[in-house]
């Protein structure tokens, strides 16, 4: 799978993040407006922000190309 392999509307690739990327994910999910679509780009599956994204009326989809490397398309429930 291609970085930009997705029909989301913005992508946040949280490998690029030097630190906790937890403000930088919710940042923009704040700002994803009610028809959007956000890739998350990531290293490793982040399975506590499931749990976060259900309690905010967010739905997600996961798949992984490799152990390093998961996409997490997210979108408002």
């Amino acid at each position: 799978m291609a970085t930009e392999r997705t029909e989301a509307d913005r992508c946040l690739d949280v490998r690029e993040i030097d630190g906790e990327p937890f403000g930088d994910i919710m940042a923009e999910l704040e700002t994803l407006s009610d028809d959007e679509t956000l890739l998350l780009i990531n290293s490793f599956e982040p399975e506590p922000l499931y749990q976060v994204l259900k309690e905010r009326g967010f739905q997600y989809e996961t798949t992984s190309d490799g152990p390093d490397l998961w996409y997490i398309e997210i979108q408002h429930d």
